[in-house]
C-alpha cells in the first residue's frame, strides 16, 4: 500500500496523478471548440473525481472549482480517495482555461497538486494578486507590493539585459488596465492571455521557450495555488495575496483560519513540504500538447513534477484501451 513516510510522500503517487489529469484532460478535450465552458468542466470534474476516488489516499480538496454549496463540482472540503494511505491536501483544476477550451484556443490544462495534510493554503474560492518569475535570480528580486515599474526593472537588472528585453505575462482584463499600461510605459513587452495563468505562471520559468520573464497581476486563488506548486517544484519565486474586499469574503476566509485579509503570502506558504504536480495539456500550448484522437488510439502529454526530489518528467502516453476513459 502507498504510504507516507519521513521523507514525504510515496513517490508512486507520482505517476497515480498522471492517470488523474490524463482522464480529466481527454474528458474535457471531447468538447473544446464547441462553445460550452460549462459542459466541459462538468466532464473533467466528473472524470477527475472518479479516477481520485480510486486512489488509496485519505485526500480533502483544499482548493478546488468553489465551495460545498457549488458541488457537483470538486469543492473545497470534500474528501477523495478510498479513505486509506496517506492524509493529502490536494489543489486541482480540472479544466484549467475553461473559455480556452470552449474556443480550442492554446494552452488549456488538466492541473492537480497533493500535499502532506496541512501543506497547502486553505483559502477561500476568491480572487488572488500574484507576481512570480522563474528560476536563477536572487531572492526578492521582485515584490508585489512594489510598483510594477520597479518590479519590471529589477528584473531586467537581475537578468543584465535592458528592459525592453522583458516580456511579461498579463490576463486580458479591464482590471489590468493600468497595470498593462505601466509595464508598456518600461519599454517592456506583454503577452496577453485571456485566461489560463497557471499556464501563465509556469510559462516564466523557461523564458527561452517561452518568451516569458514574469507574470503580474489577479487572477484566481485556486490558479495560484496551483501555480505555486508547480514553482516548488520546478524553481523560481512567487507570491500572492487574497483577494478580501468584502466582508463576506473576510468572513469566509476566517472559517479557514485567515485572520489576516491582507497578508502576503511566499511561494513556501503556499505549498510547502513534499509537493506532487501534475498537469496534462487538453488543446495544444507552449507547456504541452494538447489531446490527440486517433482512430485506434488517444495520445496524451503530461509534465509532472516532485518538490523533494526537483523532478520533472514529461509523459507522452499512447492510450490503446480507450474504453478505459
Amino acid at each position: 500500500m502507498l504510504k507516507a513516510t519521513q521523507a514525504g510522500l510515496d513517490r508512486i503517487l507520482t505517476l497515480e496523478l498522471v492517470r488523474v489529469t490524463e482522464r480529466a484532460a481527454v474528458a474535457a478535450a471531447r468538447l473544446r471548440g464547441r462553445g460550452d465552458e460549462k459542459a466541459a468542466d462538468q466532464v473533467a470534474v466528473d472524470a477527475m473525481r472518479s479516477e481520485l476516488n480510486r486512489l488509496p489516499i485519505k485526500g480533502t480538496v483544499v482548493i478546488g472549482e468553489g465551495e460545498r454549496d457549488e458541488a457537483p463540482m470538486l469543492y473545497i472540503g470534500e474528501e477523495v480517495g478510498v479513505g486509506e494511505g496517506p492524509e493529502v491536501d490536494i489543489a486541482l483544476d480540472p479544466l484549467e482555461g475553461t473559455t480556452i477550451c470552449a474556443k480550442n484556443l492554446p494552452n488549456s490544462l488538466a492541473v492537480i497538486a497533493i500535499a502532506e495534510r496541512g501543506s497547502l493554503l486553505y483559502a477561500p474560492d476568491v480572487y488572488m494578486e500574484k507576481i512570480a518569475v522563474g528560476p536563477g535570480y536572487p531572492d526578492g528580486v521582485v515584490d508585489l507590493d512594489a510598483p510594477a515599474v520597479e518590479n519590471i526593472e529589477a528584473l531586467a537588472r537581475a537578468k543584465g539585459v535592458p528592459v525592453n528585453e522583458i516580456t511579461a505575462c498579463i490576463l486580458d482584463r479591464p482590471r489590468h488596465a493600468r497595470l498593462i499600461e505601466d509595464v508598456r510605459g518600461t519599454g517592456a513587452a506583454i503577452r496577453l492571455i485571456g485566461d489560463g495563468d497557471v499556464a501563465g505562471v509556469i510559462h516564466t520559468t523557461d523564458p527561452d521557450e517561452t518568451g516569458i520573464d514574469i507574470y503580474l497581476g489577479i487572477g484566481g486563488a485556486p490558479e495560484g495555488v496551483l501555480a505555486a506548486a508547480a514553482l516548488r517544484c520546478i524553481g523560481g519565486q512567487m507570491q500572492g495575496r487574497l483577494q478580501l474586499n468584502t466582508e463576506e469574503k473576510i468572513a469566509r476566509a476566517a472559517k479557514m483560519g485567515i485572520s489576516d485579509p491582507n497578508k502576503v503570502y511566499c511561494m513556501d506558504e503556499m505549498a510547502k513540504g513534499d509537493v506532487l504536480f501534475a498537469a496534462t495539456g487538453v488543446t495544444d500550448g507552449n507547456l504541452l500538447s494538447g489531446v490527440k484522437f486517433g482512430r485506434d488510439q488517444i495520445s496524451t502529454h503530461t509534465i509532472v513534477m516532485r518538490s523533494s526530489s526537483q523532478t520533472v518528467r514529461e509523459i507522452i502516453a499512447r492510450h490503446q484501451d480507450l474504453d478505459k476513459f
